[in-house]
C-alpha cells in the first residue's frame, strides 16, 4: 500500500471530508432531478478554487498550487467516490496542463482564471465515436492575412457553457492547438447529454477567424504538449474511475455483511466470498498501478506514457468487474434507480471511453513492445 507524502495526505484528507459532506451522491441525484448535472455547473468552481484544486497543476505565478499529478489523482478519486459533478478533468487537468506546457500570455490570463475558479476551459479533441488523437481532420488554414478554423468536434466534455475551447487542428506546420472563443462567429455548439448525465458538446467550426495570438503552439511543440496532457488526463481519469469502483465495491461488501438469506448473512456463502476477495485484490492491484503512473508523471519518467495507458486499460476491466459484481450480488434491487450502483456503473462506462478504452491502450502497449 502506498504511503502518501504529507502534502498529498493533506489533500486526500481535505477531499474526503469536503466532498463527502458538501457534494455527495445525494447532491448528484439532486442535480440530475433538476436536469442540471449536464449543464453549466459553475457553483462548484469557486469552492474548488478556494481549496486550491482548480490550480492543482498550475504554477504559483498564476495563483496555482503546483502540487502535481499525484495530488490531482487523489482529488479525482474522491470525486469518483461521490460522483461529484465538476469541470475538474476537463479544466483543471487537461486544459491547465496544455496552458502550462505552451505558456505565454494564454497561461498568464486563462491559467490564472482557471486557478481562481472564474473560467471553464474545455479541450476539443475527439472527432468520432472513439478516441483517435492521431486522426485529426479539423484544419487551421491561412486565408490572406488571417487564420481560419474549420471542422467538427464531438464529445467535448464540459464544452457546453465553456468560456474557451482549446481546439486541436491540423495546420501547415503540423498539429496546432488553438484557443477559441465559443461565442465567435462561425462556432456552433450543440449540447450533448452523456450516459452518466454529464455535460458535453458537439462543436462545429465554419471558417472561424482566429487571431495568430490565439495559436498556443504548432508542430512538435504542440504535439509534445498534447501528448503530456493526454498522459496526465488518462492517469487522473483512471484515478477517478478507481474511486467509482471502490465506492461500488464498498457498498457491495456492506450488503454482503448485512443481507440475510436462509437465516445467515449472504457474506458467509463461500462462492460470494471468493468473488468478493477477487474483486478486493483487483482493486488493490489497479490502485497501485494508478499511483505508480501518477508518480511517474511527477518524476518525469520515460515510462509515464506506458504506465498511464496500462492504468487506463486495467482500470476499465476492474471498473466493469466492480460495478457488475455489485449489481449481481445485490440481486434484482441492484438494477433499480434507487440504488447507487446503477449510477456508479454509468459513470464507470463513461470514464472507460473517455481518452481511450482498454482496447485502444492495450493495442498501443503491444505495438510499443513490438508485438
Amino acid at each position: 500500500m502506498e504511503i502518501l507524502n504529507d502534502d498529498n495526505q493533506m489533500v486526500a484528507d481535505a477531499a474526503t471530508a469536503y466532498l463527502s459532506k458538501s457534494h455527495p451522491i445525494a447532491a448528484f441525484r439532486a442535480l440530475r432531478e433538476h436536469d442540471a448535472a449536464h449543464g453549466d455547473n459553475r457553483a462548484i468552481l469557486s469552492e474548488f478554487a478556494e481549496l486550491g484544486w482548480m490550480g492543482i497543476l498550475l504554477p504559483e505565478e498564476v495563483d496555482g498550487a503546483d502540487f502535481g499529478a499525484r495530488a490531482a489523482g487523489v482529488i479525482a478519486e474522491e470525486i469518483g467516490r461521490n460522483l461529484t459533478v465538476a469541470p475538474f478533468l476537463s479544466t483543471a487537468v487537461l486544459s491547465a496542463s496544455l496552458l502550462r506546457q505552451t505558456g505565454g500570455t494564454a497561461l498568464a490570463e486563462w491559467g490564472a482564471k482557471i486557478a481562481q475558479g472564474s473560467a471553464i476551459v474545455a479541450l476539443a479533441l475527439e472527432e468520432g465515436a472513439k478516441h483517435r488523437p492521431g486522426r485529426i481532420t479539423t484544419t487551421l488554414s491561412q486565408t490572406g492575412n488571417s487564420l481560419a478554423l474549420t471542422g467538427r468536434k464531438s464529445f467535448v466534455v464540459d464544452g457546453s457553457g465553456a468560456d474557451r475551447l482549446i481546439v486541436a487542428a491540423q495546420s501547415a506546420e503540423g498539429l496546432a492547438l488553438v484557443l477559441v472563443d465559443p461565442a465567435a462567429e462561425g462556432v456552433l455548439i450543440t449540447s450533448q447529454r452523456l450516459l452518466d448525465d454529464r455535460n458535453a458538446a458537439l462543436v462545429h467550426f465554419d471558417e472561424v477567424s482566429v487571431p495568430k495570438a490565439a495559436v498556443l503552439a504548432t508542430g512538435a511543440e504542440a504535439q509534445k504538449a498534447l501528448d503530456h496532457a493526454l498522459c496526465l488526463g488518462r492517469a487522473v481519469a483512471a484515478a477517478e474511475q478507481l474511486g467509482v469502483a471502490k465506492a461500488a465495491a464498498e457498498q457491495t461488501f456492506e450488503y454482503l455483511r448485512t443481507r440475510k438469506q436462509f437465516g445467515v448473512t449472504i457474506g458467509q456463502f463461500q462462492a460470494l466470498q471468493h468473488r468478493a476477495a477477487d474483486l478486493y485484490c483487483e482493486l488493490e492491484q489497479v490502485g497501485s498501478l494508478v499511483a505508480t503512473a501518477l508518480n511517474a508523471i511527477d518524476a518525469g519518467s520515460a515510462e509515464a506514457e506506458a504506465l498511464s495507458r496500462a492504468a487506463k486499460a486495467k482500470m476499465a476491466h476492474v471498473g466493469q468487474q466492480a460495478t457488475e459484481e455489485g449489481v449481481q450480488m445485490h440481486g434484482g434491487i441492484g438494477m433499480t434507480d434507487e440504488m447507487d450502483l446503477g449510477l456508479f456503473m454509468k459513470r464507470d462506462r463513461a470514464l472507460t471511453e473517455f481518452l481511450g478504452d482498454a482496447g485502444c491502450h492495450t493495442e498501443w502497449l503491444l505495438r510499443h513492445r513490438g508485438i
